[in-house]
């Protein structure tokens, strides 16, 4: 999706901001951006990965729930909120004590990339991220190409470790959920030119 800025906003402008347009937006520390469409891509690839996962930890009976783009990521560090693409949260389910819609605990967060917004995706907003005490992996999925860049968080948490995978023989590995996803279900029914 692609984010365009809007004017600066309290908190309870941009509730009723969301709540009036029926729309969504990231709001970071008052500055509001409108998020744009996504492709069919982006859309195939978000649905595949979201479902995949909700049924292999439902196999596992596990105690950790995957979210899709509606539900709303809140950052304290950074004042922001935002709707990753795919979460997972294990255990109970924190929200903000603002904004009770949000959650603020996941120890996975997945992000489909596009043009538009893959800077903003390995930059800004990885920063974010790794603002959240709880988050144990990011993932980032080309969608016009068979690569999936999984950043895992370090014994020390300072350090990041970048696993790649490319290419639909592979598997991608979440050990933050204890899961595997071949690649080739990843990119089910997408088009992309090689």
């Amino acid at each position: 999706m692609k984010a365009h800025q809007t004017a600066i906003l309290s908190l309870e402008e941009y509730r009723k901001l969301e709540i009036e347009s029926d729309s969504k937006f990231e709001f970071h520390n008052g500055k509001v951006y409108a998020l744009a469409g996504g492709t069919i891509n982006h859309g195939l690839i978000c649905g595949n990965v979201h479902a995949d996962i909700k049924v292999k930890l439902e196999d596992k009976k596990s105690n950790c729930l995957p979210f899709n783009s509606d539900v709303k990521l809140f950052i304290e560090k950074t004042n922001s909120y935002v709707y990753p693409d795919t979460m997972v949260i294990c255990g109970k389910i924190e929200t903000s004590t603002e904004y009770e819609d949000a959650v603020t605990n996941p120890v996975l967060i997945i992000e489909v990339l596009s043009k538009a917004t893959a800077s903003y995706d390995r930059g800004d907003k990885f920063y974010f991220y790794r603002q959240i005490p709880t988050l144990k992996e990011y993932v980032l999925i080309e969608q016009n190409k068979h690569v999936v860049d999984v950043h895992s968080k370090g014994i020390d948490n300072d350090f990041w470790k970048i696993t790649r995978y490319e290419g639909l023989d592979k598997t991608v590995k979440f050990q933050s959920i204890d899961l595997e996803l071949p690649m080739e279900r990843l990119y089910l029914n997408t088009k992309i030119e090689l």
